[in-house]
């Protein structure tokens, strides 16, 4: 006798979560990793296996302020309730921050249109900033950094900052902003916007820049690197801890229909 397909509904859940303790997002066979923490929440509240798929992998020790996931389930859920029951079960360094039901094509990673970064750095000792900002000895050129980094609004192959073996199909992305910001006397932050993102590209991205802002690379120098498209010319990664996703970009999303209860 054959038995009808379940019908299930796709999920959007955007997160929040705190890099420190995780070995990046994506799950890992032996240690722990956001993806994980997530699926096994949300299995425990919905009673079933759950897979979840992002809008990008971040590295051990990344954070991020908006991380929109997508899950399938046949479970029906309300909005408010899906956030509150989810937060409940998840650590403190996580929490979600929105739901909404999405149309089944709908996908976190395929469906965003583009990704914003912030690499936050301050100068001196501060310990309340020291897991979430990088610690600078010397004052920095922060006017040629910017200078240097809006050449990238018209660079299209960003080879030399992906990281060596990695396994990617092309290194063209499209920058659409990339500045250093004040947020403070002592406190700055890099804003990099892309339609995507190579692996560690923003960090090798920010080391290239602060040679530039310590004198060690000119502006010209900075140009010819990135023409190159060698990662071996480019400066020196920077610490994870200071790098957030900061922001995800969809084109509107059509509604449907919300299940009414959980």
């Amino acid at each position: 006798m054959d038995t009808a397909p379940t019908l299930t509904t796709r999920w959007r859940l955007d997160l929040c979560f705190d890099g420190t303790a995780y070995h990046g997002w994506q799950r890992q066979p032996n240690a722990r990793s956001v993806q994980q923490t997530v699926e096994q929440a949300l299995a425990t509240m919905l009673r079933h296996d759950v897979a979840v798929t992002a809008a990008g992998r971040t590295d051990t020790g990344v954070h991020a302020r908006q991380m929109p996931i997508h899950f399938d389930t046949p479970c029906t859920l309300q909005t408010t309730q899906l956030v509150y029951k989810v937060n409940r079960l998840l650590p403190d360094d996580i929490a979600a921050t929105f739901a909404v039901p999405v149309p089944n094509k709908w996908h976190a990673r395929f469906s965003a249109t583009e990704r914003t970064y912030h690499y936050y750095v301050h100068l001196g000792k501060q310990p309340f900033l020291r897991g979430q900002s990088l610690q600078l000895h010397h004052a920095l050129d922060i006017e040629a950094m910017n200078t240097a980094a809006a050449t990238l609004l018209a660079v299209s192959d960003f080879g030399a900052f992906c990281k060596s073996g990695s396994d990617v199909k092309t290194t063209l992305c499209e920058v659409r902003q990339a500045e250093w910001i004040a947020a403070g006397t002592d406190r700055w932050y890099f804003r990099i916007t892309a339609n995507r993102f190579l692996r560690n590209m923003v960090r090798a991205i920010v080391g290239t820049l602060v040679d530039v802002g310590r004198g060690k690379t000119t502006i010209q120098q900075f140009a010819h690197i990135v023409d190159q498209r060698q990662r071996t010319q480019a400066g020196d990664s920077m610490p994870a801890h200071a790098l957030f996703l900061e922001h995800v970009g969809y084109d509107a999303l059509p509604t449907t229909h919300q299940s009414p209860t959980l």
